[in-house]
């Protein structure tokens, strides 16, 4: 992929604090059926910081980046984008800060079917009122290869280029933050490595904050930093993560639950 990142550049200022997590609680049902996925989690995300967000299946990292990116409503502590409290909102704001200060990207690459990779890129802008930067978009779209993709339909292109899409879509209006739930999940190695590659660009070259939520410890090893999740609690920070360092820390949290267990 092109990675001519000269003009592109975040609205945030470097080493401001984009999103803060203060104590995120969530607990699901009540008395026998209770279930806590969240217990007090906090964690700051500073502009132009790649965050892998790790644990085992069950420990909360989902319902933590949903939380932070107010796709789902913590039973306590709050979540902020800069300096708006995301549990200060109502539907309408919410919906508009979602909109125009947070990106997502996902797993199942989530793209209209009737539009085309255009299209897709330019909804989140169109849906918003606002005029596309023509400059922005032109050059991302150069730095995901998929300037001559713009004319085709999510069914005409492979799970690489779908992506690619996904991740133009996700940069798009310029967000303060980027959450990504298993981005490489449906793809093969060479792509999910294509994907990869740009996150960690956009993270350095471009002053974009990533959070992504992944358990591949190769994943992982493109992050700053990883912070690790079990039973819905944060327990641990691996900065400059390796993939070997992060299995290990896996295994070792899998240890231990086992060893806790009657």
């Amino acid at each position: 992929m092109n990675q001519r990142t000269d003009a592109l550049s975040s609205p945030e200022k470097p080493g401001a604090v984009v999103a803060v997590a203060d104590g995120l609680t969530k607990v699901y049902g009540e008395g026998e059926t209770r279930v806590t996925a969240l217990a007090g989690v906090s964690a700051r995300f500073l502009r132009g910081e790649f965050t892998a967000i790790m644990g085992p299946s069950g420990s909360g990292k989902s319902t933590f980046m949903h939380c932070l990116a107010g796709l789902d409503t913590p039973t306590s502590g709050t979540a902020r984008i800069g300096d708006t409290d995301l549990g200060s909102l109502n539907d309408v704001q919410l919906t508009k800060v979602r909109r125009e200060r947070i990106g997502f990207v996902f797993q199942a690459f989530n793209l209209l079917p009737t539009l085309t990779a255009w299209e897709n890129i330019t909804l989140p802008g169109d849906l918003a009122g606002r005029t596309p930067d023509r400059e922005w978009l032109t050059d991302l779209i150069n730095i995901l290869g998929l300037a001559d993709r713009l004319g085709h339909r999510p069914a005409q292109l492979s799970g690489g280029q779908q992506q690619r899409v996904a991740c133009a879509r996700a940069l798009a209006t310029r967000p303060a933050i980027v959450f990504a739930d298993e981005p490489t999940g449906n793809l093969d190695s060479r792509a999910g490595a294509e994907i990869l590659s740009f996150l960690r660009s956009s993270a350095k070259e471009l002053g974009q904050t990533i959070v992504m939520v992944t358990h591949d410890p190769v994943a992982a090893a493109h992050a700053d930093r990883a912070l690790f999740l079990t039973d819905g609690s944060l327990v641990h920070e691996m900065p400059d993560p390796t993939a070997a360092g992060v299995l290990e820390q896996m295994k070792a949290f899998d240890v231990s639950q086992r060893v806790g267990r009657p």
